[in-house]
């Protein structure tokens, strides 16, 4: 294995490690059909993923966390998704072959998410990734969520990685501005959600993939 300039690499769950919209989406969905309202299209609802019930609420009923029915509206989310957590949702093509060279070569990698360790702890179970991580922090872990860059230092910190010789994967652009708050090198997942009005080519990532397989080269560059 070629040698990288990268002691760890640390990924963001839903829309990177993930392709979980499929069971986010029909969680907001299901709260349209209990309210006899029709459910939005896949391709439509896709892109609010990554901001989870937030995205996802805003986008199904076009209201904001200041609303008075979000807060109920979030809770029967909830109660929607962690019923169905691992229903049509898959580990993206490429990751596994990537997480599988990292073991090999013996780099620590981890997951930093925003999603509350209520889901992230029996989803990552679920789909295998849990021991395999070095570290994963959720958006409840530490005091401050992603943008803010404690999870990915308190990640680093349990990884035992210099977070200054670190990489950080995502496919939002709070993720590349809390990697860089961080001390990170990061780069922009443009094969996931994106759902941010700004295109991934603008979130100023050091480097930009549109498949997991591109980071390969980024970590391990001949």
């Amino acid at each position: 294995m070629a040698h990288s300039p990268f002691a760890g690499i640390f990924f963001d769950l839903d829309g990177t490690l993930a392709d979980t919209a499929p069971d986010l989406v029909n969680a907001a969905n299901l709260l349209l059909i209990a309210r006899q309202l029709p459910p939005k299209p896949y391709e439509e609802m896709r892109p609010h993923s990554s901001a989870g019930a937030r995205g996802l609420i805003q986008c199904a009923f076009g209201i904001d966390t200041k609303h008075p029915d979000f807060i109920p509206l979030r809770d029967e989310f909830f109660i929607n998704y962690e019923q169905a957590l691992l229903v049509h949702s898959s580990i993206f093509e490429g990751i596994h072959d990537l997480l599988n060279t990292l073991d090999d070569a013996k780099m620590p990698w981890g997951i930093v998410t925003n999603k509350s360790e209520r889901f992230t702890h029996p989803l990552t179970e679920l789909m295998g990734l849990r021991h395999r991580a070095a570290s994963t922090v959720s958006g409840d872990t530490t005091a401050h969520p992603k943008p803010h860059p404690a999870p990915l230092l308190h990640a680093a910190e349990i990884a035992q990685v210099d977070p200054n010789k670190s990489l950080y994967v995502g496919d939002d652009i709070r993720d590349i501005v809390a990697g860089k708050a961080a001390g990170m090198k990061t780069v922009a997942a443009a094969y996931g959600y994106c759902g941010c009005a700004e295109p991934p080519q603008d979130w100023g990532a050091d480097f930009l993939v549109n498949d997991p397989r591109e980071l390969l080269a980024i970590v391990f560059p001949k």
